[in-house]
């Protein structure tokens, strides 16, 4: 329970006992009075309810007082039945009614029964905002947290109208204008209209957006003797040009700290010293890096985490008891703890310490679910319908570990899979973590064969620079093949084994604002790995996708993706059975497995491909934002290089080495993760490569 509930529980209760005492007969002052009617109340024999649909018995029986005090007093149910019904009405039940009523027992005790009729939970029938003109009302909705009725709110009761969370949702909204050019916005007012007809809120929010403004000329300015002022241009985000961010300032600031500290000067403080242009709609920042104060942190305090261990959150903190205190520095720590994820949220205080020279930081945390269980369907020509079923704990146990399990299902086959992952190996900036599976690919008519391979691999990571990060990996598999039934493969036999190892790295760059929701940036990847014990092979792959935002604020992104693949062999011909297997994810609108093939039909896969792709995703008209559907025009083209292994191909399959295909497609940002259908048309392929209308 929160303060400010504490507060009005406090109080209410106050006023019960008060209200209550001349009905109990009290009189003269009220610290006596109080404990003769206290001697006076029944003893309680248990709590129960009736009616409660909304909450269990148990998170009922968490509100209460009087079954810890032991005794039936009237002020003290009151209070309570006042906690049930303030409970009920955060969760969206609006008329809701809660009373109590005392059933004697045998041995002259009293049963404390509540009775609570919850009515119809109200939702929010629209949320609507007045004075955005730059920026369009699907876009702030899906920035707060608020959510409108929609089709899932019966299962996950997000609609409900919450004025703490509407005060939470103003400042989510002025941060994102302030981050998008707009330092001057800001939300006026929140209204919440509730409609008894309809059982729901209507909440309108107005909002004064200003002017927009970009960044000017930047410049860095230090008084610190020694200090290497042009090393900290690397930790300039804001660039003149670029539109102003109050994020990129200060994650400017917080950088640059970092940097002085790393040369040698922990009490340097960055401040950006800010001038407005309003003539030409600009702010010109000018870094001062100076001398701060020299105080020392005496204490660390954390509170609120009752599942996080307390070692996880201090380990995201670049200072330790003792230190130097940098106010920059301790911003970058917040960022970094809000950025585990764990946390609803984090609020930092300083606090005097011992001494003039000391200071006490309080860190104060609100923890909310890390567990998420996922469920997914799909269908794949090549496996029919499948689906998936995952079991995610982002904070195992409270140390900021990694799990999940996910169990898989086809018409194809079956897959089962275990992750883990520890973000600080030895409490150093090093992810370490492993994998198993084991996958089960069945024999059908359409399929050449089918096989059962087991398999794991071991995990290292590291940042590199501020944006690029390194993984080194290795694994073992073993996979055994079944071949028994026609049509026959060319590449395996009935009972075979196949063992490989492989090991490798790869290196991955991410610039994108917002790793689910991108809508600008580059997110990069390469990576190599040798492939040995049967085979002996070195294949390589480079990834990477541009997002830019087409139309300002709108919700219309568009993206630019390249990819390519070589696999080089060491020992002959490269294995069909580890050659690049064509699919979606390269062109759709065809049926995987296109591009070279045997005389029978098996697909041989590629030594080589190199692909391009173009989309753009928007908003979809008159449907509601809270549903969270988005359309997408695409094209996509690659070049499908040779065929792998030894056996002869058919010409027709490698007739047109370029393939080609443009579509449209629905995306469901759903709450199990996003789900999307394409419907495509290729427009150049091979001869025997064929089209796939839908996938």
């Amino acid at each position: 329970m929160n303060f400010p509930k504490m507060l009005m529980r406090g109080v209410f209760l106050a006023l019960a006992l008060m209200m209550a005492a001349p009905f109990a007969g009290l009189s003269g002052p009220l610290g006596v009075t109080t404990a003769q009617a206290q001697a006076r109340d029944p003893l309680v024999a248990s709590v129960l309810f009736e009616g409660n649909q909304g909450f269990t018995d148990a998170q009922l029986l968490a509100m209460v007082d009087v079954a810890t005090r032991g005794v039936a007093s009237p002020g003290v149910i009151a209070a309570d039945e006042e906690s049930i019904r303030i409970a009920y009405q955060e969760k969206g039940y609006a008329n809701v009614g809660v009373s109590s009523r005392l059933e004697r027992t045998s041995d002259d005790r009293v049963l404390v029964i509540f009775q609570v009729s919850e009515g119809n939970r109200a939702g929010i029938a629209a949320i609507n905002f007045t004075g955005n003109n730059s920026i369009d009302a699907g876009t702030l909705k899906s920035v707060i947290r608020t959510r409108e009725t929609h089709l899932l709110s019966w299962l996950f009761r997000d609609d409900a109208y919450n004025p703490q969370m509407v005060a939470i949702d103003k400042e989510l909204i002025r941060v994102y204008y302030g981050n998008r050019g707009f330092p001057d916005a800001v939300v006026t007012s929140a209204v919440a209209e509730f409609d008894t007809a309809r059982n729901a809120y209507f909440l309108n929010f107005t909002i004064s957006e200003g002017q927009r403004y970009s960044f000017g000329d930047i410049a860095i300015e230090t008084s610190i003797p020694g200090l290497n002022a042009d090393a900290l241009t690397g930790s300039v985000r804001t660039r003149e040009g670029g539109r102003y961010s109050l994020a990129d300032l200060e994650k400017t600031q917080a950088d640059m700290a970092f940097e002085a500290t790393s040369q040698g000067y922990p009490f340097a403080d960055v401040r950006p010293r800010i001038s407005r242009d309003l003539s030409n709609n600009i702010f010109n920042v000018t870094y001062l890096v100076d001398e701060g104060p020299r105080v020392y942190i005496e204490r660390i305090d954390i509170s609120g985490n009752e599942k996080t261990r307390d070692f996880v959150i201090r380990r995201e903190l670049e200072f330790v008891e003792g230190d130097p205190f940098n106010r920059s520095m301790l911003q970058r720590g917040k960022t970094a703890i809000e950025a585990l994820g764990f946390f609803s949220a984090v609020s930092v205080d300083l606090q005097p310490g011992s001494a003039a020279d000391k200071v006490v930081i309080v860190i104060a945390v609100q923890e909310q679910s890390t567990g998420d269980y996922g469920a997914t369907v799909g269908w794949a020509s090549d496996q029919g319908i499948l689906g998936e079923v995952s079991l995610t704990e982002r904070n195992f146990m409270g140390r900021g570990q990694y799990l999940r399990a996910a169990v898989g299902l086809s018409g194809t086959g079956r897959s089962f899979d275990l992750s883990f992952t520890e973000p600080r190996l030895a409490g150093l900036k090093i992810s370490s973590g492993i994998d198993i599976y084991h996958r089960i690919r069945s024999e059908t008519d359409s399929s050449y064969y089918g096989s059962a391979a087991t398999g794991g691999q071991l995990r290292l990571g590291l940042p590199v620079t501020r944006d690029v990060n390194v993984g080194f990996f290795g694994g073992l598999e073993t996979k055994t093949f079944a071949d028994s039934s026609a049509p026959f493969s060319a590449f395996v036999t009935d009972g075979a084994v196949k063992n490989k190892f492989w090991i490798g790295y790869n290196l991955v760059y991410n610039g994108v604002d917002d790793v689910r929701r991108p809508t600008e940036g580059i997110y990069a990847t390469f990576s190599q790995q040798y492939i040995g014990w049967d085979y002996s092979l070195l294949k390589t792959e480079a990834k990477a996708r541009w997002f830019f935002p087409i139309m300002e604020d709108t919700g219309i992104i568009g993206s630019v993706k390249g990819q390519a693949g070589l696999i080089n062999s060491f020992s002959g011909s490269v294995s069909p059975l580890e050659a690049f297997q064509p699919g979606p994810s390269i062109v759709r609108g065809l049926t995987a497995g296109y591009g070279p093939k045997t005389a029978a039909g098996e697909s041989t896969g590629a030594t080589m491909y190199a692909a391009v792709s173009g989309e753009i995703q928007f908003p979809l008209p008159v449907v509601p934002e809270t549903y969270g559907l988005k359309g997408a025009v695409w094209a996509d083209a690659a070049i499908i290089g040779p065929a792998a292994g030894s056996v002869a191909t058919d010409p027709d399959s490698v007739d047109q080495p370029l393939k080609g295909a443009v579509g449209a497609s629905i995306i469901w940002d759903g709450p199990f993760g996003p789900i999307r259908g394409d419907v495509g048309y290729a427009h150049t392929k091979a001869t025997t490569d064929t089209r796939e209308f839908f996938q």
